[in-house]
Order: C-alpha cells, then sequence, then structure tokens
C-alpha cells in the first residue's frame, strides 16, 4: 500500500465487492481477461459510472468477444484498454507460481486425464508471459523425476520450519501479545527481518534478531523495526517449541534414512532399526507417515508384506492412498530396480547434525549454471541458447537491460519450473546457487508452494473420484 500511495494511488478495492461510487476520480482496473472480470467492469460503468475513467489492464490475452462486450457497453469511459501478460504470481524476488494448487491432481491423479493437457498448456503460457516481463528467450531443458525426500522432511531453516509446524497461511502468522490480544503480521519481502531471517538454521535465528535489528534500524522507522523483533521472537519461539517437544527426536532418524548416513559417515545397514524408534513413539500420524515413507525411498520400495504391516502399524489402513498414490508420481513404493542419479560430494560442506541433506534441485542447479547437465537426461526441447555466456548457464538473451539495483542481473539467468509443486526448501536453494555464483541469478518457480502436510493431503486425494456437480430442483406444493 505505501508503494502504491506513492504513486497518487489512494483507494485499493475488490472488483467484486460491493464499492461506493467515487464519480471525481479515475480508477485503474488490473484484472484477468475473464467474463466474471468483465462483468464487474461493465456493471460499474452501465447505469451509473461508479468512476470518472477507467484505465484496464488485463493479466494476459483478452478474447476479442468480452473486448467487443466491453467495448459496446462502456467503450466513452475506457482511455485504455491493455495486455500486459503477467499472469504468474511474484512470490518473492527469486520465486513465482501459477497460482494453481489443483494443477498437481490435474496432472498426476488417474481421473483427470482429460485436463491434463488444458493445465499443462495453461502453464506453459503463464511461463512464456515470465520469460516476455523478464525479457528472455531461453533454451529449454526436460526432465520426467520428481525428488521425493526434499518436500516430506523435517526442515530446520526458519521459513520452511514456520510454514511446516507452525502451519502459517496466506503469509499470515497469527500470535499472542505481552497483554494477551491477538495479533497479525504478514510475512513477506516488506519485512527486512523475514527476508534476512527465512533461509537461516533456526539454531541462529533467535541470536540473530536483536543483531539484525541494529544493523537496519533507521531511527525514522524504529517503531517499524520493533515491531517486527517481536513478531519474529514470537514465531522463533513457536518453532522452538514444536521443535523441543516432537520435531528433534524425529530429525536424527529422517536425516539418516534420507542421507543413507548417520552423523560419522557410517552407512545406515539397517533402515528399520533407524525406522523402528519412530513407529514407537506417540508421534503423530502424519510424522510416521512421512517417516515411513522416507525409509520406503531409502530402500527404493519394500514388499507388499512389509508395506502392509507398516501401514496397520501407523493406523492408516483406510487412508494407506497416502503411500500407495506416491507410484501416481513415479516414486516406487514396492521394491523395483530404480536408477539412482549421482549427487555431487558435499562431505566437506559444512552442515548442522540434523540438517545434512541437500535438496536435488540445489545440484541440478549448479550443474545447469556450470553447463555440466547430461543432454541424454536433460535434452534440449527447443533450439539452444543463441547466446552462451562465461558460466554456462541456460540463458538465451541477446540482450538485456541492466539494473542499477542489482550489477548480478546484468549477467546470465537460469529459470527453474517445478511441474506440480515446490517446497520451501526447494526455492532457498535458488538463493543459496545465485549467492555463491554471483555471476548467474537463479529464478525458481512452480503451478505453487507446497508444505509437508499439503502435499501429503495433494498425494492421498489423487486416487479420489472428481467431485461432481448436482443440481436439484425445489418444488413448492
Amino acid at each position: 500500500m505505501s508503494d502504491l500511495m506513492k504513486e497518487g494511488i489512494t483507494i485499493v478495492e475488490d472488483l467484486y465487492k460491493s464499492r461506493e461510487p467515487v464519480p471525481e476520480m479515475k480508477a485503474i482496473y488490473f484484472m484477468t481477461p475473464t467474463a466474471k472480470c468483465v462483468d464487474a467492469f461493465i456493471c460499474d460503468f452501465k447505469l451509473k459510472p461508479k468512476y470518472k475513467a477507467a484505465y484496464v489492464y488485463f493479466t494476459d490475452y483478452c478474447s476479442d468477444e468480452l473486448f467487443n462486450k466491453m467495448k459496446q457497453s462502456c467503450a466513452k469511459y475506457i482511455r485504455i484498454c491493455k495486455e500486459i501478460n503477467i499472469s504468474f504470481l511474484p512470490q518473492e524476488s527469486q520465486v513465482f507460481t501459477c497460482d494453481n494448487p489443483g494443477a498437481f491432481r490435474s496432472i498426476y491423479s488417474p481421473h483427470c486425464r482429460q485436463d491434463k493437457g488444458k493445465t499443462l498448456e495453461t502453464l506453459a503460457a503463464q511461463i512464456v508471459t515470465l520469460c516476455a516481463t523478464l525479457d528472455e528467450y531461453p533454451g529449454i531443458r526436460y526432465k520426467k523425476g520428481f525428488d521425493p525426500v526434499t518436500p516430506i522432511l523435517h526442515e530446520l531453516t526458519y521459513q520452511a520450519m514456520a510454514y511446516d509446524l507452525v502451519q502459517i497461511k496466506n503469509d499470515t502468522y497469527k500470535y499472542k501479545s505481552k497483554d494477551g490480544s491477538e495479533k497479525e503480521a504478514l510475512l513477506n519481502e516488506n519485512d527486512e527481518l523475514w527476508v534476512k531471517l527465512r533461509h537461516m538454521h533456526i539454531a541462529e535465528v533467535s541470536e540473530q534478531i536483536p543483531k539484525l535489528v541494529k544493523e537496519i534500524s533507521i531511527l525514522k522507522y524504529w517503531f517499524i523495526y520493533q515491531q517486527q523483533k517481536t513478531v519474529h521472537l514470537n514465531l522463533t519461539e513457536d518453532c522452538m517449541g514444536h521443535f523441543q517437544k516432537n520435531v528433534e527426536k524425529l530429525c536424527k532418524a529422517e536425516q539418516d534414512l534420507a542421507v543413507g548416513s548417520d552423523v560419522e559417515g557410517q552407512k545406515v545397514k539397517d533402515p528399520m532399526r533407524t525406522l523402528l524408534p519412530v513407529l514407537l513413539h506417540p508421534h503423530n500420524t502424519y510424522d510416521k507417515i512421512r517417516a515411513v515413507l522416507l525409509y520406503i525411498f531409502s530402500i527404493n520400495g519394500t514388499t507388499e508384506e512389509n508395506l502392509n504391516k507398516l501401514i496397520q502399524h501407523v493406523k492408516i489402513e483406510e487412508d494407506r492412498e497416502f503411500i500407495l498414490n506416491w507410484k501416481e508420481l513415479g516414486v516406487p513404493i514396492i521394491s523395483s530396480v530404480r536408477e539412482t542419479s549421482t549427487r555431487r560430494d558435499r562431505s566437506q560442506e559444512e552442515t548442522y547434525n540434523l540438517s545434512r541433506w541437500t535438496p536435488v534441485i540445489k545440484d541440478i542447479m549448479e550443474d545447469a549454471v556450470e553447463n555440466k547437465l547430461d543432454t541424454r537426461e536433460w535434452p534440449h526441447q527447443s533450439e539452444s541458447p543463441a547466446a552462451w555466456n562465461g558460466s554456462g548457464a541456460v540463458s538465451a538473451r541477446q540482450k538485456h537491460k541492466a539494473s542499477s539495483q542489482d550489477e548480478r542481473r546484468s549477467g546470465s539467468r537460469l529459470i527453474v519450473f517445478v511441474l506440480g509443486g515446490i517446497s520451501y526448501s526447494e526455492m532457498r536453494c535458488a538463493y543459496q546457487v545465485t549467492q555463491s555464483v554471483k555471476s548467474c541469478e537463479v529464478i525458481v518457480g512452480s503451478s505453487h508452494i507446497v508444505t509437508p502436510v499439503e502435499l501429503l493431503d495433494d498425494i492421498q486425494a489423487l486416487s479420489k473420484p472428481s467431485p461432481t456437480k448436482e443440481t436439484f430442483t425445489v418444488l413448492k406444493e
């Protein structure tokens, strides 16, 4: 709102809600080119105009039918009507989504085969608008595959932990202040503390908060930073409360199963022995499902007999789809021979004992930037980039407008898109690789962002039939 007010915009309202007319003011309409939006716009001007004039900006291509409908109804009030092609949602400075959680079901559910093609076309069109906005014409490479481990691990960096354990919704953190009143805080890039803290390990966060407030605090904004400090001290305390209560006991087992070795580097010879303490502890059902899945992934699938025992132990006989439906994503649940790709050697990297796993997407980003992606595994889906740069990143710009705010943007750019959802752990990798490489900015996107619990719920629902719309008539005697 503060940015908008600087531009002279004093009121921001929802197109669909009832609004008071302001006939002396001009209005900017920022909307998707749908019949619902266009009809709402026409209603503002058809009888008694709500505003003096309208400046219309569509997020995407507007059909001739809708355009002509607007033209016939209220052309004399329209000063500008423009398609700006920005049908993606900027989530963070290096993260975007297509704001389409339903894409997961459309792509992977056996009950939605007829929707898959349309969903993929829609996502592709949204990615095109991203590339147009960034002034990019990239070479495209694609690989079918899925990293099942990262999205279900308990992650101990601040942002991922907050969304997983505290289960923040719509980026809004609700907490109680010292006087007992309910408070809300929005966790986005307007919160400088959040931006600086979100990728830190939870062990560092609480001690860094006071230091960072001193660093960024300007006298003019002192009150704002004090509020942010209060928010993050509360959120850190919430995260640590969950961690100490349940998660700490889980993390060692999860990391051993994911990495395949313990803290000392010794190979896990009997994964079942690692899993058993988790199953015997009174963890909640979701945590046990996550541990069972990590066990199954670690041995490339198990036997039907063993799987049935695990399902009985977790007491999900009626909800076994939480585990069985991973097959729809190409992840073997029943024993099979599966090719395993070689991971980067990170044995020399400093890690916390309970945070040793590195998301697969980080390997992919680093290999892409260093031009090390195997062309057999990652074939070009379009012509190779016309202009390669020194780092080997897959940017194909002929020209680029450098940004004075960030000199790195005058270098190359790698855009990574994950079909069907991306986790906060994977998002973090874009920032880490960008920071380490310097010459290449990594931008990552997906159809939507998922937390571990949301992903499990989506997977369980894959085998359920799509809800049908039923109509009925009420007869009055």
